[in-house]
């Protein structure tokens, strides 16, 4: 027999708070779709019964229609959503809009709404908010793998209209940018390039402790010989736990990688290491983990992304 408790149901007016304060916390599909699908990660019963292709108001409206008249089935999901709306102060996809402002203050005046219809319903929120904790802290994670590919999807259009750039300079300075955007991603604290005295440097990135100096070039033809060693001797130049990572989109000669198969204080990427890690087929910082361990097990600077997804190396 069910408690009291459990046959308290939540009052019509929380639901239209909801319906109008889920329409205006993003303004863009994408992110209004990966919030929707992470916080319904538990149900996803419910996805194919909402036209994503409707507006983010008729969404709202389909998704608050189904939860209200399954009431008893998902009132800790329908919990879980309003406290976590009610919740929220930034809203950082509106505040990169035109209409940031007038933006913003709607979603404030929702959300303050649907917090005050949350406060008016304190018994039934109370007995259902640990759960409904969870259900935001799973959806959450399901929402930043969902951001994650995202951006991994987004870069990777970008890399493959970088192919197709015919100024030189243009795609050079852009590809600098992707890089740096890349690397941010998997949190290698990347640091654009910066002038020293007597040389100029790409850039540099901090992982797993140590500290690498990044040189990357665009070059029709493959890097040679000379140019790995005036890297190098930029490296040596830096602390001792300095390392190096040159990315080449042409790839290197076969007599420079030669060269430093034995002794390397550096490890080396091409266009091919870039694709794998924006087809999401492995991480960039395994990658660059692996391609370290590579180095230091053998004084080769150079391992194939192909090796290891084949598992040879």
């Amino acid at each position: 027999m069910q408690s009291d408790a459990r046959k308290k149901t939540l009052n019509p007016s929380a639901y239209l708070a909801l319906v109008e304060a889920l329409s205006v916390i993003f303004w863009n599909k994408a992110p209004f779709q990966t919030y929707v699908r992470g916080m319904l990660k538990d149900h996803s019963e419910l996805l194919p019964r909402l036209d994503f292709a409707a507006t983010k108001r008729e969404v709202s409206g389909q998704l608050v229609d189904l939860l209200r008249v399954n009431e008893a089935r998902y009132l800790d999901l329908t919990v879980a959503l309003m406290l976590d709306i009610a919740s929220m102060e930034t809203f950082p996809n509106l505040a990169s809009q035109v209409d940031a402002d007038d933006m913003t203050k709607k979603a404030k005046a929702a959300v303050a709404e649907l917090k005050r219809w949350t406060a008016k319903q304190r018994e039934v929120m109370a007995e259902h908010e640990e759960h409904a904790a969870a259900i935001a802290q799973s959806a959450k994670k399901a929402q930043d793998g969902r951001a994650f590919a995202q951006a991994h999807d987004d870069l990777k259009q970008r890399f493959l209209v970088l192919h197709s750039a015919v100024n030189p300079h243009k795609r050079g300075s852009e590809f600098e940018r992707f890089i740096n955007e890349l690397f941010s991603l998997y949190d290698m604290e990347p640091r654009a390039s910066y002038v020293m005295e007597h040389e100029q440097i790409d850039g540099a990135f901090a992982f797993d402790t140590d500290h690498y100096v990044l040189e990357a070039k665009w070059w029709k033809e493959a890097i040679g010989r000379r140019e790995l060693d005036v890297f190098k001797s930029n490296i040596e130049r830096k602390g001792k736990n300095t390392l190096g990572l040159y990315v080449s989109m042409s790839g290197f000669t076969s007599d420079a990688v030669a060269v430093y198969s034995f002794s390397t204080p550096f490890i080396t990427m091409d266009g091919l290491d870039f694709m794998a890690v924006l087809e999401q087929r492995i991480r960039l910082d395994e990658l660059v983990r692996r391609k370290k361990r590579h180095a230091s097990e053998t004084g080769h600077c150079s391992l194939p992304v192909a090796e290891i997804l084949s598992g040879a190396a």
